[in-house]
């Protein structure tokens, strides 16, 4: 990834796992978004409770606003909400076409599925620092 790429765009969602998908489909998720994201420019992390998903994505604004429809249409999540989006000044996980981790604060999700805008953004970055990426 170059320095040089368009403007960043950050997209923060969050969803639920579709009720009749197997957890197992979490790591198909995963893995496929990894090979798709790195060649889209896309970083970002995704965080599981064993119910819900939080996931932020960061790259070049029109392949981010593309996966997050792509991400909407996707019959594994149910009610995906946007709850932050905006322009980014520079890479969160610039090391990670998709970091992936689960959270241990089962109640953080759905608090955070509760917020929008700037709050949603400090709740994430809360829950961040409490992973271990």
């Amino acid at each position: 990834m170059n320095d040089f790429s368009p403007a960043l765009y950050e997209v923060l969602y969050v969803s639920t796992l579709a009720t009749d998908q197997p957890l197992s489909v979490v790591a198909e998720i995963a893995g496929r978004a990894r090979i798709a994201n790195a060649q889209l420019e896309i970083t970002g992390l995704l965080i599981f409770d064993g119910q819900r998903f939080c996931q932020q994505l960061e790259g070049p604004k029109k392949q981010v606003l593309k996966l997050i429809e792509r991400i909407r249409n996707d019959p594994r999540h149910t009610n995906v909400e946007v709850i932050h989006h905006g322009p980014l000044a520079g890479r969160r996980f610039q090391h990670f076409s998709l970091a992936f981790s689960t959270v241990e604060d089962e109640d953080a999700l759905a608090r955070m599925e509760q917020l929008d805008g700037s709050a949603a953004l400090a709740a994430f970055e809360n829950v961040c620092e409490e992973l271990e990426l």
